[in-house]
């Protein structure tokens, strides 16, 4: 989503770091939260198109290391230092420098910051639970179920295939995600004060998706390349949808899409063996369920002449999810699609919708299916 200086086209760098040829062509999409099922999406139409057969897709995102900026005084100030030829000319400028012109800005709250209404992803979770009345419990409990079972699907082994160790430029090695709060509990939860409405609001640190780093790719293949190459097949991309709204609702952006993939396919919601609906906030995810089955909205909103039906809690982040795991805004999207297809293969289902809701009032879905032993 927001690639370092040294690392503009940060796909590029991947696929040389990888061991690729240099006659590997790669590029760079940007889709905000959903920049990684962007990837995929794009993928799959490269596919389509016949203008490649194997295409290796995902997204990245380093949170931690997003830059600290100058502010624009401080921006004006260096470019009059650089004009400045003489002494005297740089010691009067120097007289004018304040602790204002030293007041940084920070990358990653300007980057979850929407330029045009002006708000944050934060207080844009907080707008839904006003409109859907989503209380704080109600909130907090959604979160600890998240690390609930997130512990549960680790302490199985249940992520073991997707999650890989992670080495530092030191050396040291990393074997398990940090994310996890196994001893939240409701108290713990509701100490926290709001971060975005300090005076009424419900948005706490502990509801919402944590500051993170991580990374997530998938090996999307044509069918020729799966004979020829005699690879393992885990499932296929059925479908996907874009949807945009309001960037004050924007959390909304993940049920916008399903309607036209689930018509286009003929299918209800309880068709959907498992839901993966990315946890930004849990206020956006209840959001969406209480959406789901509002004639209002589904009418005014979706047009659709009755809501759909309502979305099982045991189909629903089975094993948690970005409050609990992290939210890496560039990887989130292809590991949420990566995650589906894993557990519908270890729970014995067939067809998954992964979601996501993007910054600047946008929504992604895409429908997924397993595929028999060796068909593509």
């Amino acid at each position: 989503m927001a690639p370092g200086p040294d690392e503009a086209n940060i796909a590029r760098v991947v696929a040389l770091r990888l061991g690729c040829s240099e006659r590997t062509s790669a590029r760079t999409v940007q889709r905000n939260c959903a920049s990684g099922m962007q990837a995929l999406d794009s993928a799959a139409q490269s596919i389509r198109s016949g203008r490649a057969q194997l295409v290796l897709a995902g997204g990245t995102e380093a949170m931690s290391h997003h830059p600290v900026l100058l502010n624009d005084l401080m921006v004006a100030w260096l470019a009059d230092w650089s004009r400045a030829r003489t002494l005297a000319a740089r010691g009067r400028m120097l007289t004018r420098l304040s602790a204002r012109h030293l007041k940084p800005v920070i990358g990653l709250l300007r980057g979850l910051t929407d330029p045009v209404v002006g708000i944050s992803m934060g207080q844009t979770a907080e707008e839904l639970a006003e409109r859907f009345a989503i209380d704080r419990e109600a909130m907090d409990r959604y979160a600890l179920r998240s690390h609930q079972r997130l512990g549960k699907a680790m302490e199985g082994g249940q992520l073991d295939e997707e999650v890989v160790p992670l080495y530092d430029s030191d050396g040291r090695v990393y074997l398990a995600d940090e994310g996890l709060r196994s001893d939240t509990s409701l108290e713990r939860l509701a100490a926290l004060r709001p971060v975005f409405d300090r005076i009424g609001g419900s948005v706490s640190a502990g509801n919402s998706a944590q500051v993170s780093d991580g990374a997530a790719t998938l090996l999307l293949a044509s069918a020729e390349a799966v004979k020829e190459h005699r690879l393992p097949v885990l499932g296929r991309i059925v479908d996907n949808q874009w949807a945009g709204l309001e960037p004050e609702y924007m959390g909304l952006g993940r049920c916008m899409p399903w309607p036209p993939i689930l018509q286009r396919q003929g299918l209800a919601s309880g068709d959907i063996d498992q839901w993966e609906i990315n946890e930004a906030f849990a206020a956006q995810v209840l959001a969406c369920l209480a959406a789901w089955q509002d004639e209002a909205f589904c009418r005014d909103e979706l047009g659709l002449a009755q809501p759909f039906g309502a979305i099982d809690d045991e189909r629903l982040n089975p094993d948690g999810g970005g409050i609990s795991l992290g939210h890496p805004a560039g990887a989130s999207g292809a590991r949420i699609v990566l995650h589906l297809l894993h557990s519908l293969r270890r729970r014995g289902g067939r067809r998954g919708m992964a979601s996501l809701r993007i910054g600047g009032g946008q929504g992604g879905a895409m429908l997924v299916e397993l595929c028999e032993e060796g068909v593509s």
